[in-house]
């Protein structure tokens, strides 16, 4: 497993998990004062979007391909960008601080028209926030899969997405798409301009980048040195 990449995957679905939680818990309270007749669409757009974003990362974090989770990253990024949009929209350029003393309609009666403002800039901004992360995602994740197919990982789309590297680094050396491999059978690699290179019994292949452009260089450690 190539450690830094995935450690950069879980910082950014900290980040994620935090944002949206965040959302979450202020749309849940917007509901609460306000829902079924007043500004039903957008708090229960603003509902669904960060309940589904904490449920498909609980499915990736478990398992997830490349081509998987470049689907979901782009999906949630849309959904995010429409939040923050929307958001924009309801919330405008209006200061909260102009807003005291004055009250709004709710469900039950009269609540803080300042509060209900400072709520919503918090989900705009946390909106924005969001939509900015998936999109940086996105760009490293396809870049990051173009590195592994110049590596000669021409599969790596369907491959586990740990086996991805970070920059700098050579793809993971577990090829678990490998049928020989899953069967206890020497892992056999390719690269461009070279021949097929088999691990011997015991033994893992690691490459390390060429230097200047060079071929990559090929070696053979020990299956538990490599652990």
């Amino acid at each position: 497993m190539t450690v830094r990449f995935g450690n950069h995957r879980l910082a950014f679905y900290i980040s994620v998990f935090l944002l949206s939680g965040a959302v979450l818990g202020l749309a849940a309270h917007l509901a609460s004062e306000f829902l079924p007749n007043l500004h039903r669409d957008f708090i229960i757009f603003s509902l669904v979007v960060p309940a589904l974003t904490i449920f498909v990362f609980l499915l990736l974090i478990q398992w997830a391909q490349p081509r998987t989770e470049a689907v979901a990253l782009f999906i949630l990024g849309v959904l995010w960008l429409a939040m923050g949009a929307w958001a924009t929209d309801v919330i405008g350029n209006q200061q909260c601080d102009a807003l005291g003393g004055q009250t709004m309609e709710a469900r039950t009666g009269q609540v803080s028209a300042q509060r209900w403002c400072r709520e919503m800039k918090v989900i705009q901004a946390f909106s924005w926030m969001n939509f900015v992360l998936y999109a940086f995602a996105l760009i490293i994740l396809v870049t990051l899969v173009s590195r592994a197919q110049a590596f000669g990982r021409f599969d790596i789309w369907s491959e586990p997405i740990r086996e991805l590297p970070w920059f700098g680094e050579a793809p993971g050396y577990y090829n678990t798409t490998n049928a020989g491999t899953n069967q206890g059978y020497p892992m056999m690699a390719q690269y461009p301009g070279s021949a097929y290179t088999q691990a011997q019994p015991g033994q893992a292949i690691v490459v390390q980048p060429g230097a200047n452009g060079q071929m990559p260089t090929i070696t053979q450690i020990p299956i538990a040195a490599s652990a």
